[in-house]
């Protein structure tokens, strides 16, 4: 009799504590929103080092699009544009980030692939990319050239996945951070440099002597931002961010202020999702 009600006490415990799990994790999940309100401020994963979408500046301030758009955010989300945390990040610490909880959010040009949507959830894109290639007065003219030579990659990007996957009999040269690896193609260290198209472009405005001749490699993909896996809440929050933005016109008017001086006014819809 007693070893029946033990085994009744341990089938209800049991019960319990597997309901108690359930519970918490759905909790976790849908309050991630009001976890940020509560402590008011939103902790957003941002680059360093890649102008002009996240930079420190000569100020020392975080500055570029995304960061322009995660204050907007904060703005939008608890009243006041001051209200957001910037974490630094580099390309291969950004799904480590949210998956710790040491970011609500990133927002460091995150490209949406099949693999990272896996591990984090993306929210409603903001920015259309591709992969390119940047080498010494254009030695570099199609993947051909790469042939015996030493690409720069940084470690985590896009540009490493598509030439690790597509291309092994490529030597990589990888680096953590982008000034490491464009500093690396300067000094001769590697014979070209693959990144986001973008952000060459805007480079090589500042280095003449360099030049893109593969300005777009592989599918066009989509850069957005990232909640961690199961963050309900605040991926439909910032899923109608977005789509606020975009009719508010301020989306417009972050590119405006950080893109149009190396874009120009003409490429705002080859380059955001805008009406």
């Amino acid at each position: 009799m007693k070893n029946l009600i033990f085994k009744a006490f341990l089938a209800v415990f049991a019960i319990g504590v597997f309901a108690g799990c359930g519970n918490s994790a759905q909790t976790s999940s849908e309050d991630g929103l009001s976890a940020i309100k509560q402590k008011g401020v939103i902790t957003i994963g941002v680059f360093s080092d890649k102008p002009p979408f996240g930079f420190v500046n000569d100020k020392g301030e975080n500055d570029g699009f995304d960061v322009y758009l995660a204050r907007e955010m904060a703005k939008d989300l608890l009243g006041d544009a001051s209200k957001v945390k910037f974490e630094l990040v580099e390309a291969a610490s950004r799904v480590e980030f949210l998956k710790s909880g040491k970011v609500d959010v990133i927002m460091a040009n995150f490209t949406k692939t099949p693999e990272r949507a896996e591990v984090v959830d993306f929210a409603a894109p903001y920015m259309k990319v591709a992969l390119g290639v940047v080498s010494k007065d254009g030695a570099i003219k199609d993947i051909a050239d790469l042939k015996g030579k030493k690409l720069i990659v940084n470690k985590g990007t896009t540009a490493d996945f598509y030439f690790t996957k597509n291309h092994p009999e490529i030597e990589l040269l990888k680096f953590d951070q982008n000034t490491e690896a464009f500093l690396a193609l300067k000094d001769g260290r590697g014979d070209a440099l693959a990144h986001d198209n973008l952000l060459l472009f805007a480079w090589v405005k500042e280095n003449p002597d360099f030049v893109v001749t593969i300005g777009k490699l592989g599918d066009e993909d989509v850069i957005a931002p990232a909640v961690k896996k199961g963050n309900i809440a605040l991926l439909e929050w910032i899923n109608q961010e977005i789509t606020k933005l975009n009719e508010n016109g301020l989306m417009e008017e972050a590119y405006t202020k950080t893109l149009a001086p190396i874009y120009g006014e003409d490429q705002l819809k080859a380059v955001l999702f805008v009406k």
